[in-house]
């Protein structure tokens, strides 16, 4: 068997078409131009024949590898998931492949991991792991690389992102709690170098005075995991502060609290109520079953593809500030006061 490498004018002489034919018909951007017929009759013969573009040689004559970078500050986080899939199905539509590389929240592994992303030459970049004060994203607005970040943002007005309205959030979840009859309400907050915890806790606190309710039971988290959330509950309880309710900074922060309470000899929801925010996969499945506030996760992704597409075609253009909206989920882990 010959280890040749099948090539566009092997395929077009196979099928009995022009190579110019074959290089439309198997280029997702440019197939509409040929009948649905031709198009499928190529793929199989593509199929059969075993062969695949050569987007080495692609990128060097079209200058674009096609090829799209991701920083995730923690893969293993389950709010990020269903974000990458709407990512990748936004960009598979267009011909593009996503490369997803995970900082762990640190600074230098993710100057260390975007290098790297530009190494292979990647025509644009889309980031879940940026800080407020960012000098990755610094490097790609200087760099004029299409960027687009999701779930949080920095403190830049000139970038664009897809978040989730956390203050609506917040409001949503406080309004549940204060609804309930509760009054006195903790925070663990997460880190405020990042604008998820910035801005939900500013939310907190201004929404709670709004309501001349308490605003100063709050505990900062070092990270967005259930450790962090075990430590943060350990260390409100030290305290011995008076609360009936925890609104967490996401979903595993809460899972840690939750096991904090519990090692504590303190029940869940008869003791304390606990919110949690993102409503990550299993959340009903946990006992008690997690309130939350859930986020677009999947749209996040979907949104952020169109905006970096649009960049890439259009080189430049407005910057998008895309807020979606998020839903308050409720289920065990909270009740009324009586």
């Amino acid at each position: 068997m010959s280890d040749k490498r099948v090539t566009i004018r092997d395929l077009a002489k196979a099928v009995g078409v022009n190579p110019s034919t074959v290089s439309r018909a198997l280029n997702p951007s440019t197939k509409h131009l040929i009948t649905a017929e031709v198009v499928e009759k190529i793929s199989k013969a593509a199929e059969e024949m075993g062969y695949f573009p050569n987007r080495m040689a692609a990128a060097l004559v079209q200058r674009r590898s096609f090829t799209i970078g991701m920083l995730v500050p923690d893969v293993t986080n389950p709010v990020f998931p269903p974000i990458i899939r709407g990512l990748e199905d936004g960009l598979e539509k267009a011909g593009y492949t996503l490369i997803t590389v995970n900082s762990d929240n640190i600074e230098e592994y993710e100057k260390t991991a975007f290098r790297r992303l530009r190494e292979r030459a990647i025509d644009g970049c889309v980031m879940a792991s940026a800080h407020r004060q960012d000098q990755v994203v610094d490097d790609c607005l200087k760099q004029k690389l299409p960027l687009v970040l999701v779930n949080r943002t920095t403190d830049r007005q000139d970038v664009n992102a897809v978040i989730n309205d956390d203050e609506a959030g917040i409001e949503d979840a406080l309004n549940h709690l204060i609804e309930l009859g509760h009054k006195r309400i903790m925070h663990i907050a997460g880190p405020q170098d990042t604008s998820t915890g910035f801005v939900r806790l500013r939310k907190f606190k201004s929404h709670l005075k709004g309501k001349k309710l308490p605003s100063d039971l709050v505990v900062v988290a070092n990270g967005f995991t259930e450790k962090a959330g075990y430590d943060a509950m350990k260390k409100m309880l030290a305290k011995k502060s008076d609360f009936t309710a925890v609104l967490a900074g996401n979903d595993l922060l809460a899972l840690g609290c939750l096991d904090a309470l519990q090692e504590a000899g303190m029940k869940c929801p008869d003791d304390i109520s606990v919110i949690g925010y993102n409503d990550i996969p299993m959340m009903d499945r946990v006992a008690p079953a997690l309130t939350t506030i859930a986020i677009p996760q999947y749209q996040i992704g979907q949104r952020a593809a169109e905006i970096l597409l649009n960049q890439l075609q259009e080189s430049g253009g407005e910057i998008v500030l895309a807020r979606l909206k998020p839903k308050l989920i409720v289920r065990d882990s909270t009740r009324k006061i009586t």
